[in-house]
């Protein structure tokens, strides 16, 4: 098992990262991948000696089929709450049909469409949530309600989800423009999440960055 922090373990789900977050109470699962993978999800678990059934809450990222595409599963293996912002949860609930640029179509047509569930915790602003030592930031572009969380731990942990990936040798990038909703909004959360203190960089996409992850950031703002 692979930690890039303690308790914090990567589950590369082919080309999409999930995490487990081992906490006081269970396990925070941060995105659930792709659909088809909750067996790989619970291994994950397992290995950091937790059941599934400790998953007491799911952080998602934003609604993205490889993003989601596993949370009705470990929501019933588990029954844990969902939490998301609130300008996504309407699309990872059901009640509002999923956009359908070229892009989403393209992926729809290889991907399965996850099945909807309900979202308990809806986020509209900056600041804690429910979960202690966890902090959550609106970052939109990449989808409107896209949102990054900051763990309180090892000098900072950042999961950025898709507002940013990992590149190579510790660099970051953006995510493609075809797959972002708004490159402006995605530009200026990138300059929003630059200005946090953090250690560690997590994202959906590409390798972590365990070292002054926000100056990495800062560098990749400067250049916008």
């Amino acid at each position: 098992m692979r930690e890039v922090v303690d308790g914090v373990i990567p589950i590369p789900l082919s080309y999409v990262n999930a995490y487990a977050v081992v906490v006081d109470d269970g396990v925070v699962l941060v995105d659930t991948g792709l659909p088809g993978r909750g067996d790989k999800v619970a291994s994950a678990v397992a290995e950091a000696r937790r059941r599934i059934g400790e998953v007491h809450t799911i952080l998602l990222t934003h609604w993205h089929p490889d993003h989601v595409g596993g949370v009705a599963e470990l929501r019933r293996r588990s029954g844990a709450r969902i939490v998301a912002h609130a300008l996504d949860a309407s699309v990872i609930s059901g009640a509002k049909p999923r956009p359908t640029r070229a892009f989403l179509r393209l992926i729809a047509a290889i991907m399965p469409a996850p099945e909807s569930v309900p979202v308990d915790e809806m986020l509209t602003a900056d600041g804690p949530i429910s979960v202690p030592g966890f902090t959550a930031y609106h970052t939109p572009g990449h989808t409107a309600g896209h949102a990054s969380f900051l763990l309180d731990r090892g000098g900072g942990v950042l999961f950025a989800g898709d507002a940013a990936a990992g590149g190579r040798n510790g660099a970051i990038r953006r995510t493609p423009r075809i797959a972002t909703e708004d490159r402006a909004a995605e530009s200026a959360s990138i300059s929003k999440l630059a200005d946090l203190r953090f250690e560690f960089a997590v994202f959906g996409h590409g390798g972590a960055i365990s070292h002054d992850a926000a100056q990495r950031f800062r560098e990749l703002a400067a250049g916008l």
